[in-house]
């Protein structure tokens, strides 16, 4: 088309139109005058538009996803990151909590003892022929050889190296461990030897306990403190080692009992180094108190019996218990006269 006058003063009064339409139909709103030319014109644009649409749609989808993928996958790993991040913080703190709580339980231990002690956490396991963990507290922290080192529950072993920030505690149930002990109760001496770990699981004992007195009586279910060394080193007296599960029944000069450990070596964590013994001998306070016996199920009712007889008598006993020569009252039938 040539771009003459007359082509440009027509393309001026179509737009001159068209703007005036589009005025008219806003201004009138639903009683537009054009409303009806409105209508005509969706009917018959609106099928083609519906028709483009649906051609150029799944097309325009395809191109939205492509040029969004990075910053969809970018946003997908934002998310996994701060999952991950909330995770850990919950875990954190469901630790912090359960170390809370064995730090509290400990420090009752420590106090009902009279030990003073220095907290400290396990950090690793050793793996070599000893059994041995490492606690991280060292001699920056006071500690030195031969502390004792214990849990809420009881004696856990003595330490046995020192570095600046860290320290080597050897457990009692290694075989070299030898520690001295006495039976609650009769206050009867013997030594608690380790087994290593052959004792630690499928129910084994990991501690045996030898009695020094072969004649002492000695009970299942008793139980075993620390005698305390010479020194108070390596071992503070009255720490809770065990209870006696099994003995042996064979003779000798010494008698030998296997030991269930109040701690479970499996699963230390928080443990504390004793840095200064107690004044006095704790003896038996700082066992854990003894459980509750089961209540004694009260007896079935019976039946109250009667007066004058006894509750398992029927007729056969009553005819035993009447005297010899009497006759057992008969009722006369009642004549009229």
């Amino acid at each position: 088309m040539k771009d003459t006058r007359r082509t440009r003063v027509v393309l001026g009064a179509l737009l001159v139109t068209a703007l005036a339409m589009i005025t008219i139909d806003y201004r009138g709103g639903e009683h537009s005058p054009l409303h009806g030319l409105r209508g005509i014109g969706a009917a018959v644009f609106g099928p083609v538009e519906r028709a483009s649409a649906s051609v150029v749609r799944p097309v325009g989808n395809t191109f939205d996803a492509i040029t969004d993928a990075p910053g969809e996958r970018r946003r997908a790993d934002r998310l996994e990151r701060e999952n991950q991040k909330l995770r850990e913080q919950l875990r954190a703190g469901r630790l912090d909590h359960d170390r809370s709580a064995q730090l509290q339980r400990l420090l009752g231990t420590a106090g009902m003892g009279g030990y003073k002690i220095r907290a400290a956490q396990v950090i690793s396991a050793g793996q070599g022929f000893e059994d041995t963990v490492t606690i991280d507290v060292g001699s920056r922290n006071g500690i030195r050889t031969d502390m004792t080192v214990m849990s809420a529950e009881g004696l856990v072993g003595r330490v046995t190296r020192v570095g600046p920030a860290t320290a080597t505690v050897l457990l009692a149930t290694d075989q070299t461990s030898s520690i001295g002990s006495r039976l609650e109760d009769s206050k009867e001496i013997g030594i608690v030897q380790g087994r290593g770990r052959r004792g630690l699981g499928n129910g084994g004992t990991p501690l045996r306990f030898q009695l020094l007195d072969a004649a002492a009586p000695m009970r299942v279910g008793q139980r075993v403190v620390t005698l305390g060394s010479q020194g108070e080193r390596p071992y503070v007296p009255g720490v809770p080692i065990g209870v006696v599960e099994r003995i042996d029944s064979a003779g000798g000069l010494t008698r030998t009992a296997h030991l269930r450990p109040f701690v479970r070596f499996t699963s230390l964590d928080v443990v504390a180094v004793v840095v200064a013994p107690p004044k006095t001998d704790p003896r038996d306070a700082v066992l854990p108190p003894r459980p509750s016996p089961p209540p004694t199920p009260a007896p079935a009712p019976t039946g109250t019996p009667a007066p004058g007889a006894s509750p398992s008598a029927g007729p056969e006993a009553s005819r035993k218990a009447r005297p010899r020569g009497t006759k057992s009252p008969t009722t006369r039938p009642t004549t009229g006269d």
